[in-house]
């Protein structure tokens, strides 16, 4: 079973990338967590990085969009990456989306080329921004959770009223589908982009959702 596994998988990808293998072959760890806003999303993977060791980093969406729109910052992230590997970066993203790049708006270029960099340097737990599509090797994760724990967890968390916290998730479950299908043509909603896909709630806490992601990144990355 685990042969057929393999196959399927070496098949599927050289479909995505007819010519480019070696942009696969070699390609260091990488873990995408896609969440539902309320779902813990962002504690796990903080945890996750602190139990898998100093190397691993999370990039959430604000440290993406940071670095983004500040060159210093993409220097800085330029120089952490093997000069062998950043003739890959612009490979990489001719692979995936080809002339549409040069049509995107400046932000959509910039945040690409970043996420490439990230995906270059390796080690990294990416936090949305659609990085399940963009890279095949990844482990690729999504957290959700039934609604009402949503609100409950976020009412705590941020001290805010039920409406309020209501409102933010439905704000930002819309704008979360709106990305992906814009830059990706995706719907993130549907399991089968994923490796896998964790439902916390009371009984399966975010410190279970840990445990479940770094035994998966162990065995997949052999580390």
């Amino acid at each position: 079973m685990k042969r057929i596994y393999q196959l399927i998988e070496k098949n599927l990808l050289k479909r995505i990338f007819p010519q480019k293998e070696e942009l696969i072959k070699g390609a260091l760890p990488i873990i995408t967590i896609s969440r539902e806003k309320g779902s813990g999303g962002k504690p796990i993977a903080n945890m996750v990085a602190k139990r898998l060791g100093e190397k691993w980093k999370v990039y959430d969406q604000q440290i993406i969009d940071e670095i983004a729109k500040e060159c210093n910052l993409e220097k800085k992230l330029i120089k952490s990456i093997d000069d062998k590997k950043l003739p890959l970066v612009e490979e990489l993203i001719t692979e995936i989306f080809g002339r549409r790049f040069l049509n995107m708006s400046s932000y959509y270029r910039h945040l690409i080329k970043v996420l490439s960099l990230i995906g270059q340097r390796g080690y990294a737990i990416i936090l949305g921004r659609g990085a399940n599509f963009f890279f095949p090797h990844a482990l690729k994760v999504r957290i959700i959770a039934e609604m009402n724990y949503r609100i409950t967890w976020l009412m705590t968390q941020k001290q805010i009223t039920r409406n309020e916290a209501m409102k933010r998730i439905d704000d930002s479950d819309e704008e979360r589908r709106r990305f992906v299908q814009t830059l990706y043509n995706h719907d993130q909603k549907k399991s089968h982009h994923y490796n896998i896909v964790i439902r916390t709630d009371p009984n399966l806490t975010i410190e279970d959702a840990t445990d479940i992601i770094v035994d998966l990144a162990k065995r997949r990355f052999k580390i």
